[in-house]
């Protein structure tokens, strides 16, 4: 049936398919553990290898996914790189573990299955229904075939096969469910006292002396990295001159050439069924069958005994209804029976994998011809002409770029006048990449390259995507360098400044709790250390007015005694301290209604099933083994230049 589909699909669209191809088989297909004797081992995961390479172009697809995500607002400097690398190291190792285990422990799906799953997705479908030209349509937009998508939807299917057994078992009891309901009301009664940083600064004075001796003690911390600003030719499809628009006598040949697939619509079928499922006797089910049919040839009424009868979920409410149908949508035994069909006739009992069928043509839309005189005709076929065009000239420049950019290894311009484009210039950036085309990972990667760094030569043409390609070649250099006391004394002054202040703020907070500890009132020793006290209340897990790690500290003590408090102190994001007084703990009376008790279990059962999951993956991965090589070199640091 899916080679059925594949055979029949051509289309448009091209949504959310990143987002839909990319879980959990999306860094790299069944067939890519492949590399050459030099490609270093990045993991091993049972008996499979993860290499460098296959990594690379992990790494950069989710790096690209980052920068188109972000736009112009992205900055290199913004990522953890070391912290992305791991992660996307990871989700290779997990696929690849999920993989082999599913496949040890032989889950399987079928055609059925999966052919169910991508044909209710909705970046498939048009008007509602899986349509089989936006299918081939978005998986070549992405450059994905038909065979690799349906083969890593399948693995997608199989693992969820094996993690639907362990979540779909999770339950909570209803001791559980009413200790966090009591928890989700439980109230406690607090106050703190602010010790801000910012109020300690003016307080902190720092000679040049300290400065230096900082400066001089952590020189190697004020280090400023290479940087590189390169030159670079980009060739796009919109560099390509104007094509002029061709004559009606080129256009009739065209029109020739795409009358039956661009401008004569398909014939079309509106069609119903009754759909009996063979189930575990095929016999029984074609005895089903027939005796419907006898049903409809006494007269029944077909949408009814679809409603009532029919064993296809899909269409069973609606009286069988599939809608408009067209030749390749269909499988063969059901096409063939239907097209043999006139309007308001039945079929007789149809066999395909799904089942039998009984098939009614209800309405037939003929084949129709666009005339070539047609001026929206004229205007599709000027367009498909002049975009052929512009994309085989698109095709001979790039050519010619790489052809180009070889034979003038030591400078651009010869390619930029042959071509016609214009030398532009980057921004100075590091290894971490910039803004433009200097974000690109393939472009990061070639501007330290030996041959354009060191040697000086033009790099090869690089792509970037969406039909764009760039050369490049180094325009200035700057080796990496230690800066000067001057250049960073300010921010060394700042630096000594907060963690002075930090600390006297940390002293202050640390004295209001040995004083109150000592039988000093909370008020008077916070008064006297010149705190900031707040007086929130009542306070909720959920409480939004009060500073979330506050918050999760308060929930964190001990229960006060009756008519006593107890103290804790924290350290807030920005580095300010506050030292917290619990004064009381209850539950609030509050009603739970059973929708809320239904909905807070369902949470509760989620919790607890992520849990149960996340242990069984640990069991996985100690079955599977993986092991990480520690090949994989560390990402340069962020520096500002």
């Amino acid at each position: 049936m899916l080679q059925q589909i594949r055979d029949r699909t051509t289309g448009l669209i091209a949504g959310f398919i990143v987002a839909l191809i990319a879980i959990p088989f999306a860094f790299f297909g069944i067939d890519s553990f492949r590399s050459d004797g030099g490609d270093p081992v990045v993991a091993k995961v049972g008996g499979q290898k993860i290499y460098e390479s296959q990594f690379k172009r992990s790494f950069d697809q989710r790096y690209q996914q980052l920068v188109s995500l972000m736009g112009e607002s992205f900055r290199a400097d913004m990522l953890d790189q070391n912290r992305l690398r791991k992660s996307v190291l990871d989700e290779m190792t997990r696929e690849t573990m999920l993989k082999q285990f599913t496949a040890k422990e032989g889950y399987q799906v079928d055609d059925a299955t999966v052919f169910t799953a991508l044909s209710s997705d909705p970046a498939f479908q048009s008007d509602g229904k899986f349509d089989p030209e936006t299918y081939r349509s978005v998986l070549a937009r992405a450059g994905y075939t038909a065979e690799r998508y349906e083969q890593q939807l399948r693995d997608t299917l199989e693992v969820n096969q094996m993690r639907d057994a362990v979540v779909e078992t999770a339950f909570v009891t209803d001791a559980q469910l009413d200790q966090a309901l009591s928890l989700d009301n439980e109230e406690r009664t607090v106050q703190y006292a602010l010790f801000e940083t910012a109020r300690y600064r003016d307080r902190v004075n720092v000679t040049q002396d300290e400065i230096q001796k900082r400066y001089d003690d952590t020189r190697e911390s004020y280090q400023a990295p290479e940087r590189i600003k390169l030159a670079y030719l980009e060739l796009s499809p919109s560099s390509v001159p104007e094509t002029s628009a061709p004559g009606d006598d080129v256009l009739k040949v065209l029109y020739d050439a795409e009358k039956d697939s661009r401008f004569k619509t398909r014939e079309e079928r509106k069609a119903s069924h009754i759909l009996m499922t063979f189930g575990a006797d095929k016999d029984a089910a074609h005895k089903k069958i027939e005796e419907i049919a006898k049903q409809l040839a006494d007269g029944a009424d077909f949408a009814t005994l679809a409603k009532q009868s029919s064993e296809d979920p899909g269409s069973k409410a609606s009286g069988g209804d599939l809608g408009w149908v067209s030749r390749g949508q269909m499988v063969d035994a059901f096409e063939k029976a239907l097209f043999s069909l006139d309007a308001g006739q039945v079929s007789a009992p149809v066999e395909t994998e799904f089942g039998w069928h009984l098939i009614r043509l209800d309405e037939v839309k003929p084949s129709i011809t666009r005339s070539f005189d047609d001026p929206e005709v004229k205007k599709e076929l000027t367009e498909l002409f002049v975009n052929r065009e512009r994309q085989q000239r698109f095709q001979e420049m790039s050519e010619k770029l790489e052809q180009l950019a070889f034979e003038n290894t030591a400078s651009l311009d010869p390619v930029a006048e042959a071509l016609g484009l214009k030398v532009q210039t980057t921004d100075w950036f590091t290894r971490d990449g910039g803004s433009g085309v200097a974000a690109n990972e393939a472009v990061k990667t070639a501007a330290f390259s030996t041959e354009v760094l060191q040697d000086g030569e033009n790099s090869k043409p690089l792509p970037l995507g969406d039909n764009r390609m760039v050369v490049i070649r180094k325009a200035e250099y700057d080796p990496p360098r230690q800066k000067s006391l001057e250049e960073v004394a300010d921010l060394v002054r700042d630096q000594l400044i907060n963690e002075r202040a930090r600390s006297m703020a940390a002293q202050d907070a640390e004295e209001v709790i040995n004083a109150v500890n000592a039988g000093t009132a909370f008020q008077e020793i916070v008064s006297a250390k010149n705190g900031e006290l707040r007086n929130p209340g009542a306070i909720r897990r959920d409480d939004k007015q009060v500073e979330s790690l506050i918050v999760t500290e308060v929930f964190k003590m001990p229960r006060p005694a009756e008519g006593k408090s107890r103290y804790a102190q924290t350290t807030l994001g920005d580095g300010s301290h506050a030292v917290i007084a619990l004064n009381a703990v209850s539950t609030a009376a509050t009603p739970v209604t059973s929708e809320a008790r239904e909905t807070r279990s369902r949470r509760l059962r989620d919790v607890v099933a992520g849990g149960e999951f996340a242990s069984y993956l640990d069991v996985i991965k100690s079955t599977v083994g993986v092991e990480l090589t520690g090949k994989l070199g560390p990402a340069q640091p962020t520096q500002a230049p």
